[in-house]
């Protein structure tokens, strides 16, 4: 007799999901400067497109500014149209090898559309977690189907597989909470 589906496998996979779900949410902006704001920048860069963060460093000298160090000095120029292209509402100073950049006070207007962004980051992460309950239940279908299981287990584990996707969903729905409310926080 087999043991029917992974629970240790699924919670892997939904563990994913929230941790990506996780990295969506930190590049959002919020009140104060955080070097993730610049991770969805790419840069052309020796003849393809590369993440800010392998052609320069990132640092927050204030709670209202970034800095940014271009390591290979011929770069300075590509990064600063980046970062202005990267749509982040964002204008950055050259100042030799480095780039200041302010951020400008969020007005009420781009803290709703980032509360919708966040909101859009959720639905994937619960989508991914409802990927991996699917998965799951058509496991447990297929073992009973095939007679490695009984009906009585099936169902048990089903249980226990919805449970578990129930839990990881609330705990998106907590994380995307926190967010919103960092964002609207004035």
């Amino acid at each position: 007799m087999s043991e029917g589906v992974d629970l240790k496998e699924l919670k892997r996979r939904m563990d994913g999901a929230i941790a990506a779900f996780k990295h969506d949410i930190a590049s959002l902006r919020t009140g104060r400067a955080s070097a993730n704001v610049l991770d969805p920048v790419t840069v052309e860069a020796y003849g393809s497109r590369m993440p800010l963060n392998q052609v320069a460093n990132v640092t927050v000298p204030e709670a209202r500014m970034l800095s940014v160090s271009v390591w290979d000095k011929s770069m300075v120029g590509a990064v600063e149209r980046a970062i202005r292209e990267a749509n982040l509402g964002l204008n950055p100073i050259v100042d030799g090898q480095n780039l200041r950049i302010p951020l400008p006070e969020l007005n009420e207007e781009r803290r709703k559309s980032l509360v919708k962004v966040a909101h859009d980051y959720a639905e994937k992460g619960k989508v991914a977690v409802r990927h991996v309950r699917r998965d799951g239940m058509d496991d447990l279908k297929k073992a009973e189907k095939d007679g490695e299981i009984g009906q009585d287990e099936s169902r048990a584990q089903s249980e226990r597989v919805q449970k578990m996707t129930d839990e990881m969903i609330s705990e998106i729905d907590r994380l995307l909470a926190e967010k919103e409310k960092e964002i609207m926080q004035v």
